[in-house]
């Protein structure tokens, strides 16, 4: 199975303190660390690790965290050819706040990934050729994303949009895609819809469905996965596994990789989120984002232990 990421490629810089700030706050915090991540890579990372062959489309900058990402990735198996390094501006860098619940909050400097254009996309995806599915974040030029939806619709692959950070979007684009998957808060936000109860999810969801995207997963976090197959608008509840959260920063990340491995490994969308729930469960139960990815071994083992403990 071929899958090709574009996205972002960022240096995640941790602290890990008792509880989130208020504004103009100070709170003495504990450890510091830094991790590679970046939505676009740490999909990637996801999908690597469940056995796809995974070639990114992304850009660095000409530095010391640049160079490391792109090796870090290329050690991951990833085909890392078209992440350009960018002469004149940094690599992208998150600065992230775990609390001991392991809730984060996380303020992106984007540096290069905002270098990427919609030629880049275009050239790259012609070098790449034909892949099985095309999964992105939202976090390089939104020209990006609409040239490498166009040229992947054309190519018969899967698009899978994660709609984060959230924007609005336009339906032209939301029409070439295959999965829609925001979590809940980026549903809320696209759709101007204030989420006070379960029923504002799914007024969310009805809004979201009105722009046509194939197919609509909704993820919740700790309250699982809402599914929304094809021009079925009732949706099915996908519940999450319950575990012990220790940094929940790259669990909607690794739902998305883990879901496009499913989806290319020919599993119905309803069998292909139940698995990427269950890598997301893993992930969260680990620091840091793309350490805390699992592999095919890893979900073996947590849905064996479960079983034997259920």
């Amino acid at each position: 199975m071929n899958i090709l990421v574009v996205g972002s490629v960022n240096m995640d810089l941790v602290v890990r303190i008792p509880r989130i700030p208020r504004p103009g706050e100070t709170v003495l915090g504990g450890t510091f660390e830094t991790f590679p991540g970046g939505k676009g890579a740490n999909q990637a990372v996801a999908a690597a690790r469940l056995g796809a062959r995974v070639s990114m489309i992304g850009c660095v900058g000409e530095d010391a965290y640049g160079m490391e990402l792109r090796s870090t990735l290329a050690g991951e198996g990833i085909d890392v050819t078209h992440i350009s390094v960018h002469p004149k501006s940094p690599t992208g860098v998150a600065l992230i706040q775990v609390d001991a619940q392991g809730q984060n909050n996380i303020v992106v400097a984007s540096g290069a990934n905002f270098s990427l254009t919609g030629e880049d996309v275009e050239r790259a995806m012609e070098a790449i050729g034909v892949v099985d599915a095309l999964v992105m974040p939202l976090e390089t030029p939104i020209e990006a994303i609409y040239a490498a939806a166009r040229v992947a619709s054309r190519q018969g692959a899967r698009v899978i949009l994660n709609p984060a950070p959230a924007r609005a979007l336009d339906r032209d684009l939301i029409e070439l895609v295959d999965v829609l998957v925001p979590n809940e808060y980026e549903a809320a936000q696209m759709t101007g819809i204030p989420l006070k109860s379960a029923a504002d999810t799914l007024r969310a969801a009805d809004e979201l469905l009105s722009l046509e995207p194939g197919n609509l997963l909704v993820t919740m976090g700790s309250r699982g996965v809402l599914l929304f197959e094809g021009k079925d608008r009732q949706g099915r509840l996908i519940p999450a596994h319950p575990v012990e959260a220790v940094d929940t920063t790259a669990a909607g990340d690794c739902f998305v990789g883990a879901l496009a491995v499913g989806i290319c490994e020919g599993r119905s969308l309803m069998a292909a989120a139940e698995f990427a729930s269950s890598a997301a469960a893993v992930s969260v139960t680990r620091s840091g984002a793309q350490p805390s990815l699992p592999s095919r071994e890893d979900i073996k083992r947590f849905m064996r232990d479960r079983s034997q403990t259920q």
